[in-house]
């Protein structure tokens, strides 16, 4: 593998992006196929090869497994079927610096000027048992290999036989016959025919291979997401031309909601395919696990982006003369080449399933948040372990939420204020050491603390006098705030709450209710009132006000929730706050409210994320020493089959959780991508309960606390929670249409 320091950096991958695309923009046709005969064919590849393309993966400083994705994603973009995916894997195998052969140095480097064209083929190292697996008998190669691209234009063919060999062909040698076939009416997959056909042959070893299938099936997910994302955008072009019923397809719910999710699954595939081929350049140990959950992701998502935007195309759809039939196609081919996800789906399970318990990847979050890491779990294991925890994790989920004694002793750390700026106290800490804290918090069990919500907020907008009272008491963990925000009539349509506060000489006076409040028992609300009933828009007349919850007026009413815990219903009844406690200007607190909002939002996908990856890997490690009928359910297909679709659905929201963290430490968070996170994120916790209990049972409905209950109950509970998850800050309905409108630019 490469030296990682060698590689390119990312501007220059933008360039070589940008140069394939306008290459294949240039040369490829809309409507083309690629079994436009051998002349053409060869044409193209020698084009290609004077871009240098057909040498990717021999030096570290022309690029490595990244810019061989990067290729992939633009061929599926154009439609094109070139094998340069083949070139990509024989100089990623090594073969060409072993090859003391002078015939194949001579074939290989032909390839590399674009005089040879060779499509590789893995035989019986495949996964996929229609492929072919020709045998090699006295340097004579006999049998066949089907699905072969490119070739039409091949000058030889390479094989993998057993040993394994890599066997060398000449196209045109005797007892090799080419038959044109189509798959999924797509054309350019032949069936190449060997009859003691003569060859050269390299050696290898088995592992190389089984590298080599993981970057193949890694590099054709590449091109399936080029393809998916291409007939996406297409798609989102159309619905804000398209019209019926007088207006924009696009400005329907049912399609704004459809591309949002068609948006959050491309956004999953491409950043779990674009960490894997990371891995591969860094020459990390764990690649091949990042490997199959990008395929694995891949083989799903990207066939339910095809169908819905063809949904989306309606008719128009249908026709062979538009892009979209093409894309189709190529999608369902890739996902499903050398076994798609199938194999690697196995590999999944077989590292949380197998005899050796693991965890999921740890992920290289750089030097300092690294270092942050152990620093963390080293103080966990001092004041969170033990007999502490233990007794903490006794009493009802309702009141194990929230533990004062850790609290003060985190504010001790100076770790609630990990990300503030230092002149209000914090640490001013990156995004991926905010990351390392939280993983370390929920492997850790422990309870949460401070309020980061509020601090964003009176960092940004708090006057002096209440930066100097209120964030001290947040940092040192001595407080805690509710968010008052919902009301009976307004829920996720904030701009349209009633609760008022009318200003009574240096003091407003707060009259209304609040429900669904959830840290009611905090020392403050933050609550959003109308100060000016008359604004227009509704929401300029909304203000934010700091409200102590033992002033006189307040009456609270608890409510039990159906994941045990507790939220109430607190009226307002000529509550008198100090003017002073307004946060930001009168008739600002949309402004500020939403501010907040996209703060948390940022972060709460990945915090959603890392307790379903903490529930999972406690469940695998249930289920390696559970046995049904005598037989251990870690064996059972259908069982591996499920976890091995979890470990790859997690993965997609830990990338999404780092992508957001990237963004927060360059200084933005886009609402959408933020809206995004969460939106998957918190469904993601929905499923897994599912599926969990799909797994393990009647058994796994035990509540805690009653006999039998698996893992203390905490399945069947994390289900009920799941909800709460997708309904608060923004309901997942809302930040679907964030999606669409501002990350999609569909009309509201």
């Amino acid at each position: 593998m490469p030296n990682h320091d060698q590689l390119p950096t990312d501007e220059e991958r933008d360039m070589l992006r940008g140069s394939v695309r306008g290459f294949l923009g240039q040369h490829i046709a809309g409507a083309r196929t690629v079994d436009a005969g051998r002349q053409t064919e060869r044409q193209l590849w020698k084009q290609l090869a004077n871009l240098g393309l057909t040498a990717l993966g021999t030096d570290p400083g022309q690029g490595g497994l990244r810019e061989v994705v990067i290729v992939q994603e633009e061929l599926g973009r154009a439609g094109c079927g070139s094998p340069l995916l083949s070139a990509a894997l024989l100089n990623l195998s090594g073969v060409v610096e072993q090859a003391n052969d002078e015939r194949v140095a001579a074939v290989l480097a032909g390839m590399h000027t674009g005089d040879h064209c060779i499509p590789l083929a893995f035989g019986e190292f495949d996964g996929d048992r229609s492929a072919g697996r020709p045998a090699l008998r006295s340097d004579r190669l006999t049998g066949d290999i089907a699905f072969v691209e490119g070739a039409e234009g091949a000058t030889h063919f390479a094989v993998f036989t057993a040993g394994p060999v890599l066997t060398i062909v000449d196209a045109d040698a005797p007892g090799v016959m080419i038959e044109a076939a189509t798959a999924m009416h797509l054309g350019g997959q032949s069936r190449v025919r060997f009859a003691d056909a003569p060859t050269v042959r390299v050696p290898l070893n088995k592992d190389g291979v089984d590298n080599l299938v993981a970057i193949a099936r890694l590099g054709y997910a590449a091109r399936a997401y080029g393809a998916a994302r291409r007939a996406f955008e297409l798609a989102v072009a159309y619905a804000k031309e398209r019209k019926q019923f007088g207006q924009a397809i696009g400005r329907f719910q049912a399609i704004q909601h459809k591309l949002a999710n068609c948006h959050i699954d491309l956004q999953g595939v491409e950043l779990t395919i674009g960490s894997a081929a990371k891995q591969y350049d860094a020459g990390a140990r764990d690649w091949h696990w990042f490997a199959a959950a990008a395929c694995v992701l891949a083989g799903d998502a990207l066939r339910q982006v095809s169908l819905e935007t063809h949904h989306t195309f309606g008719a128009i759809g249908y026709s062979e003369e538009h892009e979209a039939p093409r894309h189709f196609k190529r999608i369902h081919l890739d996902v499903l080449r050398h076994g798609g996800a199938r194999p690697a789906r196995d590999e999944l399970a077989d590292r949380f399933l197998g005899g050796t318990p693991d965890r999921l990847p740890e992920y290289d979050l750089g030097p300092a948040a690294n270092e942050f890491r152990g620093e963390v779990r080293a103080w966990l294991l001092e004041h969170w372990s033990g007999e502490r925890r233990a007794a903490h994790q006794q009493p009802p989920f309702a009141e194990r939420e929230y533990d004062r004694a850790f609290a003060l002793d985190l504010g001790r750390t100076g770790w609630i204020g990990l990300a503030w700026r230092k002149h209000f106290g914090g640490q001013e800490r990156s995004a991926f050491e905010q990351l390392a804290l939280m993983e370390e918090m929920e492997r850790a069990e422990a309870p949460r603390a401070g309020a980061p919500v509020q601090a964003a907020m009176l960092q940004v907008y708090g006057t002096p006098e209440q930066r100097r009272k209120y964030l001290p008491e947040i940092l040192n963990g001595k407080a805690i705030y509710g968010m008052g925000y919902s009301e009976p009539d307004s829920g996720s349509d904030l701009a349209s709450l009633r609760t008022r506060a009318v200003r009574d000489g240096d003091h407003y006076v707060i009259n209304g209710q609040k429900i669904w409040t959830t840290t009611y028992w905090g020392e403050y609300m933050l609550l959003a009132a109308r100060t000016n009933p008359d604004s227009k828009p509704a929401h300029a007349g909304i203000s934010m006000f700091i409200v102590p919850m033992d002033t006189p007026g307040i009456t609270i009413q608890t409510s039990t929730t159906m994941y045990g815990g507790t939220f109430a219903n607190v009226f307002y009844d000529n509550v008198k706050v100090p003017a002073a406690n307004m946060v930001g200007d009168e008739g600002n607190g949309w402004k500020v409210l939403t501010g907040a909002l996209a703060t948390e939002r940022g972060f709460i996908g990945g915090g959603i994320v890392l307790k379903v990856a903490h529930a999972f890997e406690l469940l695998c490690t249930y289920l390696r020493g559970v046995e049904t009928d005598g037989k251990p359910m870690r064996l059972d297909p259908i069982v591996r089959q499920k976890i091995g679709d979890l470990a790859a659905r997690i993965e997609s929201g830990r990338q999404m959780m780092l992508y957001c963290a990237k963004q927060v430490d360059s200084g933005e968070t886009p609402p959408h991508d933020a809206a995004a996170s969460k939106v998957y994120s918190g469904e993601l916790m929905e499923r897994f309960g599912e599926v969990a209990l799909d797994i393990l049972g009647l058994e796994a409905t035990l509540t805690e606390g009653s006999p039998g209950a698996i893992l203390r109950g905490r399945i069947e509970q994390n289900l009920r929670h799941s909800l709460m998850w997708v309904i608060s800050i923004g309901t997942n309905e809302i930040q679907r249409s964030i999606i669409a409108q501002r990350g999609l630019g569909l009309p509201r």
